[in-house]
């Protein structure tokens, strides 16, 4: 989903991310080496409303300066797979809506739509494949639209959090194999499995950061063991699905308990399982505070939306 309107003497992109409790913002700047992290700020709610603490971070991060990436959270879109529609590339969205109408919790005539291509296999390019519609309420978007307008924040992409972790999955990438990466968040789990910079598979689990954290060690086992089922079963469709793709490994995106759920991996999947710090992929000399995984975690998805090189979609 993208948004346009003409605005002069911008000097770059910065992210905004809304979470429960405050605003996230990230800049990040492509080097010769790795990718530099300009800088990151929160700003939390406290007793404001989210609007005004944006107009707040507006005025301290000097939007004027920026064009925006809005990250949308979980509950606020709907990512679906369906067939891939075989049109003009022009007729695709109209096609995909179509296909949509009776998939989504809400009418299709509320519904902002955008598509992802799935990249099918080069050897069975005649074959059907896959892609992913996004669709978000007309509504939340138009919301979004009037709050960042009204903060003076110049909104140009509104972007999805699978579409984030893919950027960072990106600079993982080694020798043409494929890589799953995890993440966690206080809406849940998130594994996308990807190759070549491209999204091939994203799948949704249902178990939380606290959840995670907690310390009965009764709860904490069956949620371990629920993420690590949840996750078997993903490796065995995506194998079956993409066989011309080898995996590499599945890497775990940073947050406070991720040692025991990298030892609980470990022991039952087929593919190795390491922890990912952000520092080994993105030039953190700006910003020290983040070789805390704590501050990774809170800002993992807004750096992976930084990522972003793309200027076009379908």
């Amino acid at each position: 989903m993208q948004l346009f309107r003409k605005k002069l003497n911008l000097t770059g992109r910065i992210v905004i991310q809304l979470q429960p409790d405050g605003i996230c913002a990230a800049r990040v700047v492509y080097s010769s080496a790795h990718p530099v992290v300009e800088f990151i700020s929160f700003f939390p709610f406290g007793s404001a409303t989210p609007a005004a603490t944006l107009e707040k971070a507006a005025k301290e991060l000097h939007a004027e300066r920026y064009e925006c990436i809005h990250l949308l959270n979980t509950h606020e879109y709907q990512l679906l797979s369906v067939e891939a529609p075989n049109v003009p590339v022009e007729e695709l969205k109209t096609a995909v809506r179509w296909r949509l109408k009776d998939m989504l919790d809400f009418h299709i005539d509320d519904a902002t739509i955008d598509v992802l291509d799935v990249p099918v296999d080069k050897s069975a390019a005649n074959r059907n494949h896959a892609m992913y519609a996004v669709a978000a309420r007309n509504q939340l978007i138009e919301q979004r639209q009037a709050m960042f307008a009204n903060a003076d924040f110049y909104l140009r992409v509104i972007d999805i959090p699978e579409m984030a972790q893919r950027n960072v999955a990106a600079l993982l990438e080694k020798n043409d194999r494929g890589i799953a990466l995890l993440s966690f968040d206080a809406e849940g789990g998130l594994l996308t499995l990807s190759h070549r910079g491209e999204l091939y598979l994203s799948r949704r689990i249902d178990v939380s950061l606290m959840q995670l954290g907690t310390s009965d060690a009764e709860l904490k086992t069956g949620y371990l063991e629920r993420v690590t089922l949840e996750i078997q079963r993903s490796l065995d469709h995506f194998e079956r699905q993409y066989h011309f793709i080898t995996l590499s490994k599945l890497q775990l995106a940073p947050f406070a308990a991720v040692t025991e759920l990298k030892e609980h991996l470990a022991e039952n999947l087929y593919i190795p399982c390491e922890m990912l710090d952000l520092t080994s992929i993105l030039d953190c000399v700006k910003v020290p505070e983040l070789t805390a995984p704590e501050t990774q975690q809170r800002y993992f998805m807004a750096l992976g939306a930084a990522l972003r090189l793309e200027e076009t979609v379908l």
